[in-house]
């Protein structure tokens, strides 16, 4: 079976400079670079089961980096809180892209950013002039987009920084189940797998979850104007992106609603819109019907696709 590995990258801060980790799956000198960034309070190994299906279906050989953005899994803890924001995760990234293009030439870059990761991505894929290696040519947002409803924000507040204690994997993949059941339906065993990497061991037992409880500082000076705010800039970064873009959208999502995502689709890349039914905010992208539809999109050749699909539901 593929497995990835551990990999660490130098970004600076106002303090120095912290680790960032990102695991890395596929062949290590493919020129073809799919970077998977996970969601808020999640890491890169949300990503097992598409970068696995990724890699083992490409035609070519195929790169898939999957970063713990920094607070999270592996990577180090910020010493200032307040550098948790996109800024500081977007300028990490172009520090992993440099150090994988140093390492072996990229020349096909594409990105897939669930929620907080899909902002990321909007940063990078529309912000003219950062030091890619690629201009980003594909990008898949999953489940986010210029505005995040304000409800969703409040429901995500009232667990974010509560990291707790339990005495088993399994006690805190329960826990984590009860304010997750917006993920969709998942086995039992799908669960416990995605719950792995989402727990650490405690020096005197058990375990916590795996993030810095300091990402919710930042997160907690939002009121709904501020939010609100920071619409229009999201919208411009939105406008400006050139890759082609597929939107994908949990149909019970809280997030991102239909009239943002029909909006998206009239605007600046001008998306195809895949919904799944039975599922909120976000997609775990395990199903198969979601692997499926992230893969044919990232796999495709460009002249597959030169012709964009009709948006419709997954």
């Amino acid at each position: 079976m593929t497995v990835p590995t551990l990999n660490y990258v130098s970004c600076p801060d106002p303090a120095g400079s912290h680790r960032m980790a990102y695991w890395l799956w596929g062949a290590p000198d493919a020129p073809h670079l799919v970077v998977c960034v996970h969601g808020l309070s999640r890491q890169g190994r949300d990503f097992d089961v598409l970068a696995r299906t990724l890699v083992e279906r490409s035609p070519v050989p195929l790169r898939v980096a999957c970063p713990d953005v920094v607070g999270r899994g592996r990577s180090d803890w910020l010493a200032d809180p307040m550098g948790y924001g996109v800024p500081t995760y977007a300028a990490d990234m172009v520090q992993m892209l440099l150090q994988l293009h140093s390492q072996s030439p990229v020349t096909t870059l594409d990105w897939l950013g669930t929620s907080m990761g899909g902002l990321i991505g909007m940063a990078l894929a529309g912000t003219p002039k950062l030091p890619l290696p690629a201009p980003v040519r594909r990008l898949v947002l999953n489940d986010v987009g210029p505005v995040i409803q304000w409800a969703a924000l409040q429901r995500i507040g009232t667990y974010l920084g509560n990291t707790g204690r339990f005495e088993t994997v399994q006690q805190a993949a329960d826990a984590m189940w009860a304010i997750s059941q917006s993920f969709g339906p998942h086995t039992p065993q799908q669960w416990l797998a995605l719950s792995q990497a989402m727990v650490k061991p405690l020096p005197a037992g058990g375990f916590t979850l795996h993030y810095d409880p300091a990402i919710a500082v930042p997160f907690r000076t939002l009121d709904e104007k501020s939010a609100a705010a920071g619409q229009a800039a999201l919208w411009q970064l939105y406008d400006a992106i050139r890759a082609r873009t597929l939107l994908l959208r949990g149909a019970q999502s809280d997030l991102l609603s239909r009239a943002t995502a029909e909006e998206m689709m009239r605007r600046g890349p001008k998306p195809r819109l895949v919904e799944f039914e039975g599922v909120g905010h976000a997609p775990t992208l395990i199903a198969q019907e979601q692997v499926d539809a992230v893969a044919s999109f990232l796999l495709a050749t460009d002249s597959a696709t030169d012709e964009k699909p009709d948006s419709g539901t997954g």
